[in-house]
């Protein structure tokens, strides 16, 4: 009702199909896709990795009957400020997003443990083979086989990464023209 260009989703086929998974009146944690929803963390990932279970709602094009989210939707997830046609890719996301936090999924929690985010800071530089490529080479405490140094380098790195990325988020034009004319300047400030 209303109007509009796009196809709402019924409330009555998403209800049975969410009740259809209920068994002797449990409650599943029902969250829907929606760039109405808060955007979604690293902190709320690992707080929903920890649910037994969750079952992700997608709308579709203009989305589904309010209804419905009134009625069963615990939660609103958004991953970003944009719309697209429908709730899937947002919902492969979040799965993602989660799954690698679960018990099994990944060898070790140290694989999701240090990566960007779950500790606050951004991930440090990361290098592969050859060790000098277009005239840049690997730096060479990554070559040095000393644990601590590498850690402490891995650490400092985070750091300065996370530094330029906060300027970037408060001062985006200034950032841009900073890094452009003079980035080795920046980093060493960031110190």
């Amino acid at each position: 009702y209303g109007g509009g260009m796009g196809m709402i989703m019924q409330a009555n086929p998403i209800y049975e199909c969410y009740n259809s998974l209920l068994e002797n009146d449990e409650h599943i944690h029902l969250i829907y896709m929606s760039p109405k929803g808060k955007t979604l963390t690293q902190k709320r990932a690992e707080e929903l990795s920890k649910l037994d279970r969750f079952v992700i709602l997608c709308g579709h094009y203009e989305g589904v009957d309010q209804r419905v989210i009134d009625e069963i939707v615990d939660e609103q997830i958004s991953i970003g400020d944009y719309v697209l046609t429908g709730g899937e890719l947002p919902a492969l996301v979040l799965a993602d997003t989660v799954s690698r936090m679960v018990k099994g999924v990944l060898p070790e929690d140290i694989c999701f443990e240090e990566e960007s985010h779950f500790s606050g800071l951004l991930e440090h530089p990361q290098y592969t083979k050859p060790y000098e490529w277009h005239g840049k080479t690997v730096p060479e405490v990554l070559m040095s086989g000393h644990h601590k140094n590498i850690s402490e380098w891995k650490r400092i790195q985070s750091l300065i990464v996370f530094q330029i990325f906060q300027i970037y988020l408060i001062f985006p034009l200034t950032y841009k023209q900073l890094i452009l004319q003079d980035q080795s300047t920046l980093i060493l400030l960031s110190f």
